[in-house]
């Protein structure tokens, strides 16, 4: 793998892939996916998963979509090497993977942290990494104190220096709702005056699992697509703003279908 950051946009490279890992990717991705995932649990349940064992572990996992053939593209890297100060990163939410890779990709040149759901953090092994980067946590049973803790938690980790990555839509999707998209991240970047950086992303490669939603199957057809967007700025009551974020996430995700 080339160095992510080599270029402005970022494309896997062809690669010959085994007769076993064509016909089974589901079976080799997570047989290694849980052996990372392990690793990283232990440095994070002992105190020692750092800032750069977070890059390597999300690095990891990405090199690991790759060696199953799943291929990815980012586009328009040089916005996040451009940034000069913590912003709101605010995408759709489509699976899984922008939760394991998104961390290499951002972490790499500036200090995140997402907005997750209570049962995220109280996952076996897992938990243990999400809770060791201090992420911003909604209980999803009241939207009011969701809110609350979203515009009160994100301010202050902007103000430390921590840009947030936040997925607007209730649940994860493969198709892309505007009337699904709430408005919290507008409103935090308001709150927080922070710019918002919109991304779109197209990762439905990593399908939803029917029995654990988080574990599907691994579809090296679909090629993985993010992003970025260049800085919006919220100076009014963010109608305008949330409207560009919403024309940019469908505009590029219905170029990436």
């Amino acid at each position: 793998m080339q160095t992510i950051f080599a270029n402005n946009h970022y494309t896997s490279a062809d690669r010959k892939i085994s007769f076993f890992k064509r016909h089974l990717p589901s079976l080799f991705f997570y047989l290694k996916l849980f052996s990372i995932v392990w690793r990283a649990g232990q440095l994070a349940k002992n105190g020692k998963y750092t800032d750069g064992k977070w890059i390597s572990t999300s690095k990891e996992i990405l090199l690991l979509l790759e060696s199953v053939g799943v291929k990815l593209e980012i586009k328009n890297l040089h916005i996040l090497k451009n940034l000069t100060k913590p912003v709101v990163f605010i995408g759709n939410h489509m699976s899984t993977l922008e939760t394991f890779i998104l961390p290499y990709i951002i972490q790499s040149v500036t200090n995140v942290t997402f907005v997750v759901k209570k049962e995220l953090i109280s996952y076996p092994v897992f938990g243990h990494v999400m809770k060791n980067r201090n992420p911003i946590v909604v209980n999803r049973v009241n939207p009011r104190d969701d809110f609350k803790v979203v515009l009160e938690e994100g301010k202050e980790r902007l103000a430390r220096g921590i840009s947030v990555i936040i997925f607007p839509q209730t649940t994860r999707t493969n198709a892309f709702d505007p009337k699904e998209f709430n408005s919290i991240g507008v409103k935090l970047a308001k709150n927080a005056n922070a710019p918002i950086i919109p991304m779109a992303l197209k990762t439905d490669a990593w399908g939803t699992g029917k029995i654990i939603k988080d574990f599907g199957k691994i579809n090296p057809a679909k090629k993985v697509t993010i992003v970025f967007g260049n800085e919006i700025i919220v100076d009014d009551n963010g109608k305008e703003a949330q409207a560009k974020i919403i024309e940019f996430i469908a505009k590029n995700l219905a170029a990436a279908s």
